[in-house]
């Protein structure tokens, strides 16, 4: 056999035969790339201070890697965590309270605000 025939001048070896995969310079690693991110990129990304990020890594909730003294996550945790952060609908009413007759106003069911009377008399400085 010559040593085309496993692909020798082509990458391979006698024992591992070249691949399509081998004779393409552009071609896609077996296993996906990771895309890390940094804290600052992922709090940003968030829209989150650094000081929450660290707690939801601390706290559990969100992932992330140590690369000696430098921390970083993967994006498609980062990902991961917003998709599963997600408020189901409903479940926010003990936030706003329900209006007599059982209809919003247009301020999204906030209380509306009396205006404010001033003081009558003279303004004077009791400092």
């Amino acid at each position: 056999m010559s040593s085309e025939a496993y692909g020798r001048g082509a990458g391979g070896s006698a024992d591992h035969p070249a691949t399509d995969q081998d004779d393409a310079p552009d071609a896609e690693p077996a296993v996906a790339s990771i895309r890390w991110m940094s804290t600052r990129a992922a709090a940003s990304y968030l829209g989150v201070t650094l000081r929450t990020l660290y707690r939801f890594i601390d706290e559990g909730d969100l992932p992330a890697y140590r690369f000696g003294r430098v921390i970083r996550l993967r994006q498609d945790e980062v990902d991961a965590f917003i998709a599963a952060s997600r408020i189901p609908a409903g479940s926010l009413e003990h936030l706003y309270p329900e209006l007599v007759g059982g209809s919003r106003s247009r301020n999204g069911g906030a209380p509306q605000s009396q205006p404010r009377e001033r003081p009558s008399g003279p303004m004077t400085d009791h400092g």
